[in-house]
């Protein structure tokens, strides 16, 4: 596992009793399955990295962006679960394996995004409109069923102003079809290469520009930078 930057000695298993800043919760679904073996993992671990300590500099981001890491690499699985990044020490390991469970990939993040908006309600914590990062280079290769209702829960999140979701294909192979249908707003983006460390830096810029924001405010993307790391014009 990769050391992240900034580590204090001691970590309370969740804050929200201690730490009343508003929460960025941002859910991370990454491709996991064997066709990411190799240098395109390697690129996205490190791109996690400096996300993490990209965040980890920001005095206000770091004690209100919250992120939870689904892998979905023969099967959905939450790897790391919602923690500011003053609380995490360590980047989760990514295992490689197995076929591309889109669907119920991003059916187990929704379900993570509901249940954590729901103790922030418990709690009285204020929070961001949650973040949906997918990122996958293939086919969907798990149920229909299951692809078909997480395309209808992302529509219906995002129609209500409940959900920003990027979904990202990587390389040649990755089903962009597919991709927008998840992406019912604006069009599916492609990663330039394997410009991963690049997206993560925006992804961390966007997290510190909207934890710095008051709720409800509506925050602009930077769309120059992201045409730094997409194929796609806007």
């Amino acid at each position: 596992m990769s050391k992240i930057e900034r580590e204090t000695d001691f970590f309370e298993e969740d804050d929200l009793a201690t730490n009343p800043a508003p929460r960025v919760p941002i859910c991370l679904c990454l491709d996991t399955s064997g066709s990411m073996e190799g240098r395109r993992c390697e690129e996205l671990r490190k791109g996690v990295e400096r996300f993490y300590n990209s965040i980890k500099s920001d005095d206000v981001a770091v004690n209100s962006a919250e992120v939870c890491i689904v892998t979905f690499g023969g099967k959905a699985k939450c790897i790391s679960e919602f923690k500011t990044l003053s609380q995490i020490t360590e980047l989760p390991a990514f295992d490689v394996a197995g076929e591309t469970p889109l669907g119920e990939a991003v059916n187990l993040a929704l379900d993570k995004l509901d249940a954590r908006k729901e103790e922030y309600k418990d709690n009285g914590v204020d929070y961001f409109q949650p973040w949906l990062v997918i990122m996958t280079d293939g086919y969907a290769t798990g149920l229909q069923s299951e692809f078909d209702r997480a395309v209808k829960r992302v529509e219906a999140l995002v129609k209500e102003r409940r959900l920003t979701v990027f979904p990202i294909g990587v390389g040649a192979s990755a089903d962009m079809e597919g991709l927008n249908k998840l992406s019912p707003k604006r069009q599916a983006l492609k990663l330039r290469g394997l410009n991963f460390k690049e997206f993560f830096e925006w992804l961390s810029q966007s997290v510190c520009r909207v934890s710095q924001s008051v709720v409800g405010e509506k925050i602009t993307l930077d769309v120059e930078a992201i045409k730094s790391w997409s194929e796609i014009d806007f």
